[in-house]
């Protein structure tokens, strides 16, 4: 069966499309006779507004974009309900978009929202992101950018964070506090500004206390290959007694690692990790986590966005907004 349409009922009732158009929407420039009458035919024929269409008469998607270098992490996923619950209450679409940590998907994906597609963008940067020229670009043509989490110093918007050198800072002292004396801190992306922030909190905690053999380690993108290096570095003759994993990813591989070497946690090595896992409370054993606050994080970046949205007039302050993460003591990290 075909679909009615607004021609439809215009012609059958002898009226031009935009006046059928005007009475379905109840406008004041249409005698309520032709109103009854436009609505009364429409609901005969079954007549079902198309959204769409009239969104792009409007210039208006009524859909966010939200672009995320992943979704394995359980801070992205939390942080994606946030902004949803948000969206659903102002009765916006939500388009997810993947960068996979690439700079040029970042840049294809960006470049797709010129023509209208979305009607404001939430974003957490690929690792290779060390500019935010092609960000500017888009804002420049009217699109209203908030990032969270990780975001480009250099592009004047809104900006929701965390404070990640404070929980670096934290986290190390907590470990130093349990007695240990050698922290290594696996580090990935170190490019990013989050991974900056928390390698300096690491650093400041461990010059404090003049730990002189602590460092960081940088890790690859690769599971298999960060379970060698880590073994390996548990393996030397100045094995360390504490570790810091600076994201999520790397939790599972300082478990693994520890289980070939049959080294005892926290017994041997005490362990404190960056992560939003749930399961970090049956691991064994439990383990002691910094928790970011994602999904509050991701409900406050849609709501400044769409603050903006109701109203052009209020603008996208260039400001960093700070939402504090958590120290959850748990066995990983206790005293022997």
């Amino acid at each position: 069966m075909a679909t009615t349409t607004i021609k439809d009922i215009a012609k059958a009732l002898g009226l031009s499309p935009a006046t059928v158009s005007r009475a379905l929407q109840d406008s004041h420039e249409i005698g309520e006779a032709t109103k009854k009458k436009v609505k009364e035919l429409a609901t005969q024929l079954n007549y079902q507004p198309n959204p769409y269409a009239s969104s792009l008469r409007k210039r208006k998607s009524n859909t966010i974009a939200v672009v995320l270098p992943e979704v394995a992490d359980s801070f992205f996923s939390l942080a994606i309900n946030g902004i949803e619950a948000v969206a659903k209450d102002k009765g916006y679409h939500v388009l997810i978009y993947l960068t996979h940590e690439s700079l040029l998907r970042e840049e294809a994906i960006l470049s797709e929202f010129k023509s209208g597609r979305v009607d404001g963008l939430l974003i957490s940067v690929s690792e290779e992101t060390t500019s935010g020229t092609h960000i500017k670009k888009v804002i420049d043509e009217g699109m209203p950018v908030v990032f969270f989490d990780r975001e480009c110093d250099d592009v004047p918007t809104t900006k929701i964070v965390t404070n990640d050198l404070e929980s670096s800072y934290l986290a190390t002292t907590h470990l130093i506090k349990q007695g240990c004396k050698k922290i290594v801190y696996l580090c990935i992306s170190p490019s990013l500004s989050i991974s900056k922030n928390r390698v300096n909190g690491f650093n400041k905690a461990i010059e404090e206390n003049k730990l002189t053999h602590s460092g960081v380690v940088a890790c690859d993108k690769h599971f298999d290959n960060n379970i060698e290096l880590v073994k390996k570095i548990l393996s030397g003759k100045n094995r360390p007694d504490g570790i810091i994993a600076s994201v999520e990813k790397l939790t599972p591989v300082v478990y693994l690692a520890c289980r070939d070497l049959r080294l005892s946690i926290p017994t041997d090595i005490k362990l404190v990790s960056f992560t939003n896992l749930q399961t970090s409370l049956i691991l064994n054993p439990p383990l002691t986590t910094i928790t970011q606050p994602a999904f509050k994080m991701g409900e406050k970046a849609a709501t400044i966005l769409f603050k903006h949205l109701d109203k052009k007039k209020a603008a996208l302050q260039n400001e960093t907004i700070v939402i504090a993460s958590e120290l959850f003591i748990r066995q990983s990290s206790a005293k022997k």
